[in-house]
């Protein structure tokens, strides 16, 4: 696996390394002993998948706050979609950057979100499928958000958005980050 530091700090891409031959590949998803190596200690406490019916759905962003925050690591099984990580650590000199990455079936490209990040995607396919793992297990009461089309943030989505959910639509405006 390789292992790539992005433009905000924290936040990785991981590169699968397929071994091939006639039958197709085998690759690793996740190795905790390299994650313990690259800095990055990550233990699996839920495994989410979604389905995107349509192009241009929008998921998120949401994050979990203290003290269960929660790092990812997100994968595309199915389509294409665009993953987004925004800094939501108030005291962060990256604080409400955002990085937006095209994550594809067949890339062999996950990306690592830790802990302290919002986290939302747009399906740039129909019937696009995603795989992710996370640290710490969703807590109803610790559950946080940012609205997609938030001006401070100023996400730039590939695609009209054409569906998401009213609830997030109703997370409060950056202000009310905590």
């Amino acid at each position: 696996m390789i292992y790539t530091e992005t433009s905000l700090p924290g936040v990785h891409f991981i590169d699968m390394e397929p071994i091939e031959d006639s039958r197709g590949f085998f690759s690793r998803f996740w190795c905790r002993k390299e994650m313990q190596t690259q800095g990055l200690p990550f233990e699996i406490a839920q495994i989410n998948a979604s389905l995107n019916v349509n192009a241009g759905t929008v998921r998120g962003l949401h994050y979990q706050r203290d003290p269960h925050a929660e790092a990812k690591i997100v994968s595309c099984t199915s389509g294409s979609v665009f993953d987004v990580a925004v800094d939501v650590r108030p005291d962060s000199a990256t604080y409400l950057n955002w990085l937006g990455v095209e994550l594809t079936a067949d890339s062999n490209r996950l990306l690592y979100i830790p802990a302290g990040f919002a986290h939302g995607y747009q399906a740039l396919a129909d019937n696009t499928k995603l795989l992710y793992l996370v640290s710490e297990p969703y807590a109803p009461g610790a559950e946080d958000g940012l609205r997609f089309d938030d001006p401070a943030v100023g996400i730039v989505w590939p695609l009209d958005v054409t569906s998401v959910s009213v609830k997030d639509t109703e997370w409060p405006l950056v202000t009310g980050v905590t």
